[in-house]
């Protein structure tokens, strides 16, 4: 994959150029119908990305239409978020969002020509041996002993079924089609169940209620989809889906397509096994920053616009692929270089003690917010005794490829002097706590008199110019590149996706805004989601490393 050339004209669009090149179609009217069970993810960015790019392309319309048919898990808290993250990523539906569940008058109605027709019937038994009956891909299913249950009986039990005089998972309504079909979703599929749970968008007023297939594609009709976009396992439904229409008949038909599901490396794309990670506690939720859900991602700090240049760098197919993470990490580094402030920070912080200069000096150097762009503005640094490095950046007995800090070594400090450790000082554990050092006053930001050549450039913090902050550093949830293709996924989480640091950082940082991002030098990029004045308590999540960085030692904090 070429991760930098977007691809801008997929299957998709190529089949909606040829239906308007024979006239077929006088608009192009496309859906986003997501199921408010959850929080959207990075999956569903694509789909509303190619539905609402489409209307905007071809000057169409999209709607959003909530998949609202099975109440047991669905909420208006889900509606709210779905809307918010759509709105969010910079899309608008059509007009007011649409729902199914406005559509359960006609649907019954449908329903109830379908049996008059005797093409649908009301079915007594269990779940199991519905499934039981139905067979398998090596062997065919046979009929249900109601299946030839006469048209009247069927409407009576329907109607009684609708007035709540039946037992939940005693009674269905099936679509009589093919019982030896190769396609088992043709083997009479299930158009109605019971179930007595409050629906949060019309109330009591249903206990049967529709599923998918026979909701979906008449939903797109009464809209008048043209072209009904959706993933590839919905592909053995389509045929039912067509069959419906037919039966139903309708004068304009949608037309279905399908396209392939978006899977990211070490991450879960499945709204079904989030939902397990976070009844498990695994995930904190759906906002969770280590899942790939666009409320997680939004708090981790990632932007609408890096997420659909990732959705356009993704290539719209049939073809299933696992995408490298470092595609979507790029797209969010890309924008984040060129538009972030560079602040510096010690997550690790160890204290050094100038001992060439006085206890009262405070120099301030100015600096630039950002090395290319000084339309960012500039800063003071203060230039004190005492500062702190990053443990990481001294060793007592260095080896011989190590350019940081070390016993008789020089390094520089980042935008301003070259500093030699001369002593250190440790505690009863024998671990450093204090580092003496000299600086050469004629080296802020110039070479020494000397020439002499000094290798490593570390960044630092001054006692006299810093406030405590808590580092979030998230990694991967999972530690194989695959995680949906394994049954025993839970297996595989990581205990690293989380560290948290306690660490120092510039008091500049009191100017950003909660949500702001600044690029953390040499450690990575981070978004501001903490900012209490009284207690002066700064959290800042990572949202990603710098290319071919990741700083931080084993968890620890």
């Amino acid at each position: 994959m070429n991760n930098n050339k977007p691809n801008t004209t997929n299957f998709i669009k190529k089949l909606i150029n040829k239906d308007l090149l024979l006239n077929k179609y006088k608009i192009i009217n496309t859906r986003f119908p997501p199921e408010p069970n959850g929080h959207i993810h990075l999956g569903h960015a694509k789909a509303i990305c190619l539905n609402f790019g489409i209307a905007e392309t071809y000057k169409g319309v999209c709607n959003l239409r909530f998949d609202d048919t099975n109440p047991t898990e669905e909420a208006i808290e889900y509606v709210k978020s779905i809307k918010k993250n759509i709105n969010w990523l910079g899309f608008k539906w059509n007009e007011r969002a649409h729902y199914s569940s406005n559509y359960f008058d006609k649907l019954y109605s449908y329903a109830i020509d379908l049996i008059k027709k005797g093409l649908a019937y009301v079915d007594n038994l269990s779940h199991n041996a519905i499934k039981l009956f139905r067979g398998t891909l090596k062997s065919p299913g046979k009929s249900s002993p109601y299946r030839n249950r006469n048209i009247k009986e069927s409407l009576i039990l329907f109607t009684k079924m609708k007035a709540g005089k039946a037992n939940e998972g005693k009674a269905c309504l099936r679509v009589k089609i093919n019982m030896t079909s190769p396609n088992i979703t043709m083997r009479d599929p299930i158009l109605y169940r019971i179930k007595y749970i409050k629906h949060y968008h019309t109330g009591n007023k249903w206990c049967i209620y529709p599923m998918y297939d026979f909701t979906h594609c008449i939903s797109d009709a009464i809209e008048k989809i043209t072209h009904s976009l959706c993933t590839l396992e919905f592909q053995d439904n389509k045929q039912l889906y067509i069959w419906l229409l037919n039966n139903i008949n309708f004068d304009i038909q949608p037309k279905q397509y399908e396209f392939s599901r978006l899977a990211v490396e070490y991450n879960i794309t499945s709204k079904r096994k989030l939902n397990i990670l976070i009844k498990g506690h695994i995930a904190d939720g759906w906002k969770d920053p280590r899942i790939l859900t666009l409320s997680g991602l939004r708090r981790k700090g990632y932007t609408a616009k890096s997420i659909r240049e990732f959705c356009k760098r993704v290539n719209v197919t049939r073809q299933n692929s696992n995408i490298e993470l470092n595609v979507l990490e790029a797209c969010i580094r890309e924008e984040l270089n060129e538009n972030t402030i560079r602040i510096m920070a010690v997550v690790n912080p160890i204290k050094i003690i100038i001992i060439n200069i006085s206890k009262t000096h405070k120099e301030l150097i100015n600096i630039y917010n950002h090395p290319t762009k000084p339309e960012l503005g500039n800063r003071e640094l203060v230039f004190s005794k005492e500062i702190y490095i990053d443990k990481n950046d001294f060793r007592e007995t260095p080896h011989k490829q190590y350019k940081r800090l070390a016993l008789g070594k020089e390094v520089r400090l980042r935008n301003a002097y070259i500093i030699k450790a001369e002593a250190i000082e440790k505690d009863i554990k024998k671990e450093v706590t204090n580092i003496y050092c000299t600086y050469d006053s004629y080296t802020l930001n110039k070479k020494p008199l000397d020439n002499r050549h000094i290798k490593g450039v570390i960044h630092w913090v001054s006692s006299k110019d810093c406030i405590k902050a808590e580092f979030r550093i998230y990694d991967k949830l999972f530690n194989i590149k695959d995680p949906n293709a394994s049954i025993g996924f839970l297996n595989y989480i990581s205990t690293k996706s989380l560290v948290i640091y306690k660490g120092l950082i510039e008091a500049y940082i009191l100017k950003a805004k909660l949500g702001e991002s600044l690029q953390v030098e040499r450690e990575g990029y981070y978004c501001v989601r903490g900012i209490c004045y009284s207690k002066i308590n700064i959290v800042l999540n990572r949202i990603v490393t710098l290319k071919h960085s990741l700083r931080f030692p084993p968890n620890k904090s």
